[in-house]
């Protein structure tokens, strides 16, 4: 599970959630507000009339009010016609829209003065606000009497036109804020991957952390909320780097303290030997194997530890030709021929060139041991890349595919039967390319004969991986 997505998932749902609800919440509050806005509107409209309508009647008649209120209020017949598409009336005379708004007086006795619906509307007349339904339209209307005069004023906009403006006002509130929703998420997902920047930089160098390298984590890059996780970690690593110091440790001095008495052995039973040939010639095979180990656990410790080195820039081609020769008597015994194809010429390498030397004859000395006899190991240096690639193809058994990577493990021999080494060869070959930052690889033949390819890539410049003494 990552943190990251569920941290982000969460924030962005939260205010998500939020927002949604503030939008619902505002657009309401707003249409609300705005229909309370044309309440107060209409009750105006109507007070307006509410005035003409008091200064006229004491100055006209009932007939000349009534043809007054006519003229001025009742719509012209354009501004009644169902067309839209042009909203204002030519010569500016008015707008469609005020079909949607109408007015009506009645005398004190609520004869029918002005009416400017569509239909008539025969509604009881009660002060104040009230819906009708009229020529298929629901009305809001506001209803008032002139307490002066006894005229009856009523003035009515259509629903649909207040909610039409109430809807584009309040949706015109509402819209910034759903537009900067996208902007927001961006926001706080930027600000997460921000947040969690100092638990990466934590992760880096445990990611690439080796174990002849552990080193504590750097407590002030820390977070305040991992401080006690990093210094569990710090504790986990001085005592893993401590386990592995002891063993390395125990690996080198026990390697170390056989060679003397191995020596010694092997010497007592050279003596045996002068005075009965061939009777110990067994038990001198053995120790020699013995030795063998003994020098491959030495190996295997200094290159593990992987310091007391000296990398410089060495011809490969040069260590390869003399790691050919070193193996040849070996070669020369099973009667077995190893064949050099240098593609690379001059291949400079930043190496230490013994660990490269002891790399090349491991590998070839493994060849050796598998192969028959009146046979070809065929070595190929090319370039490839940024760097060099080394491949050493026997004829021998060869390795299946599913048995190749328990083949580089330590100790493993997979036929007991053939040679007499401990299975650590491809090991500390293994381990010599990792700490140049190359790669070892088997594989199949090319030609598809049987047998085995060992192919080697190593980096051309400097490689961080070397640890220089």
């Amino acid at each position: 599970m990552s943190l990251t997505r569920t941290l982000t998932l969460l924030v962005v749902g939260t205010v998500l959630l939020i927002t949604l609800i503030t939008a619902i919440w505002g657009f309401q509050v707003s249409n609300h507000q705005l229909e309370e806005l044309f309440d107060a509107e209409l009750a105006q409209s109507t007070r307006i009339v509410q005035g003409l309508v008091q200064h006229l009647s004491n100055i006209r008649s009932r007939e000349e009010l009534t043809d007054i209120l006519n003229q001025t209020l009742r719509l012209p017949e354009e501004a009644m016609s169902e067309r839209e598409d042009e909203e204002i009336l030519p010569d500016g005379r008015g707008h469609m829209y005020e079909k949607k708004i109408a007015f009506e007086v009645w005398s004190p006795d609520q004869t029918p003065l002005l009416n400017t619906l569509p239909s008539n509307d025969n509604q009881t007349l009660r002060p104040g606000f009230a819906w009708t339904d009229v020529g298929g339209f629901l009305w809001r209307t506001f209803t008032l009497r002139d307490p002066s005069t006894g005229f009856w004023i009523r003035t009515a906009q259509r629903e649909d036109v207040r909610e039409e403006l109430s809807g584009e006002l309040a949706m015109g509130n509402t819209l910034p804020m759903l537009l900067a929703l996208p902007l927001l998420v961006l926001a706080v997902i930027i600000a997460v991957q921000i947040g969690f920047q100092p638990l990466r930089r934590l992760e880096k160098p445990v990611r690439f952390m080796a174990p002849e390298r552990i080193h504590p984590l750097d407590e002030n890059q820390a977070p305040r909320e991992v401080a006690g996780l990093v210094n569990a970690v710090n504790g986990l690593l001085r005592r893993l780097d401590q386990a592995l110091e002891r063993e390395r440790r125990f690996s080198a001095d026990a390697a170390h303290e056989l060679r003397t008495p191995l020596a010694a052995l092997r010497l007592n039973l050279e003596k045996a030997c002068e005075t009965a040939p061939g009777e110990f010639s067994g038990l001198i095979q053995a120790v020699d194997r013995m030795v063998h180990l003994v020098e491959q656990l030495l190996v295997l410790s200094r290159v593990d530890a992987g310091t007391g080195f000296s990398p410089h820039f060495h011809n490969l081609s040069a260590i390869v030709e003399q790691s050919i020769a070193d193996v040849a008597p070996l070669a020369m015994k099973k009667a077995i021929e190893p064949v050099l194809e240098d593609e690379a010429g001059q291949a400079m390498v930043f190496c230490n060139s013994a660990l490269i030397n002891t790399l090349m004859r491991s590998l070839l000395a493994n060849a050796i041991q598998y192969s028959p006899a009146q046979t070809t190991i065929l070595t190929r240096l090319s370039s490839h890349g940024e760097g060099y690639l080394i491949a050493i193809c026997d004829q021998g058994p060869g390795i299946p595919p599913e048995e190749r990577p328990r083949a580089l493990s330590r100790f493993v021999r997979l036929d007991q039967r053939q040679g007499g080494g401990a299975g650590l060869g491809l090991a500390i070959a293994q381990r010599i390319a990792e700490l140049h930052g190359g790669e070892l690889a088997l594989e199949d033949r090319p030609d598809s004969h049987t047998g085995l390819c060992v192919r080697i890539w190593l980096p051309a410049r400097q490689n961080t991986h070397i640890n220089p003494a």
